[in-house]
């Protein structure tokens, strides 16, 4: 289903400007945007993923993963389709680096979501993660229904890469109570050349929205390209300059999607990294081991 995307401005020649994420794409008629579900249609910019569920489950709020925020609780977790990072080691490419139209989704309606999440609280559910593809680019719908969820006392919780611009965000943060944000690096270079983006802007949606929620911190630790120790010294002195007690997941990578022709981070460099990191912050765990 498609709806009028917000945050962006008509051009001259039918093109849109979109500003939602700091991609801020310049997008043709008939175009789409990097995210590849926000397309120009006849001069006016649509989301194409909107109501568009293509996972839901019932999953261990530690999970997300969020270990600080309600421990022993389960959320409703669901996903859409599509990013606006490109990653060559996604862990849910089959979801978040297609269109649309490439695999099945179904139809879901912001209240019917809101129904069951309040129907699972016999059960332990506390309120709604949107999550396993990039939430910020399925914009719409999650401020809808994580608006309607509030009303209804559920929390709700991003699990997202940090992609996104400050007039979207502050626009949505009211309504969230927890975040997982993907710091993927603590290198520009990572994130120009690997994943197609800007370090200072995640850096800046950390910032913004650890003054305002719960906020925990997740980096995949991929050999040779962002394990090195004094990259982790100077992530985890920035992160601890937040709160030293905001609490950060270092995950091992294991070969996948594009990026096969490393070997899985190997145990001591996660234990040394998290040695590094304790002398900085008082929560971190390890994961995917």
């Amino acid at each position: 289903m498609k709806k009028e995307a917000l945050f962006y401005e008509k051009l001259d020649q039918n093109r849109v400007h979109c500003f939602l994420c700091p991609h801020h794409c310049r997008i043709p008629p008939d175009g789409r945007g990097i995210c590849g579900v926000r397309k120009n249609i006849g001069g006016a910019l649509y989301s194409l993923n909107y109501g568009e569920i293509s996972s839901i489950g019932v999953d261990p709020i530690e999970k997300k993963p969020l270990h600080r925020f309600h421990p022993g609780t389960l959320i409703l977790s669901l996903g859409s389709v599509g990013c606006n990072r490109k990653c060559p080691f996604c862990q849910n490419h089959s979801i978040a680096r297609v269109k649309p139209e490439e695999i099945h989704t179904y139809q879901g309606d912001s209240d019917e979501i809101v129904a069951k999440a309040v129907s699972l609280r016999s059960r332990g559910n506390i309120g709604i993660a949107y999550t396993y593809n990039e939430p910020s680019i399925w914009y719409e719908f999650v401020y809808e229904t994580a608006e309607k969820a509030k009303e209804k006392d559920l929390m709700n919780v991003l699990v997202t890469n940090g992609y996104i611009e400050e007039e979207p965000l502050m626009r949505i943060l009211p309504y969230i109570d927890a975040m997982n944000i993907d710091l993927k690096a603590y290198n520009e270079t990572f994130y120009r050349d690997l994943v197609k983006g800007d370090l200072e802007k995640v850096k800046e949606t950390i910032s913004r929205s650890a003054r305002r929620c719960h906020v925990e911190v997740t980096t995949l630790i991929i050999p040779g390209l962002n394990d090195s120790r004094e990259e982790m010294e100077d992530m985890c002195g920035w992160l601890a300059s937040l709160s030293p007690e905001l609490p950060l997941h270092l995950s091992r990578y294991f070969p996948k999607y594009e990026m096969t022709d490393r070997p899985p981070t190997p145990l001591g460099t996660l234990l040394e990294l998290k040695r590094i990191a304790e002398r900085h912050l008082k929560y971190v765990y390890l994961g995917n081991i």
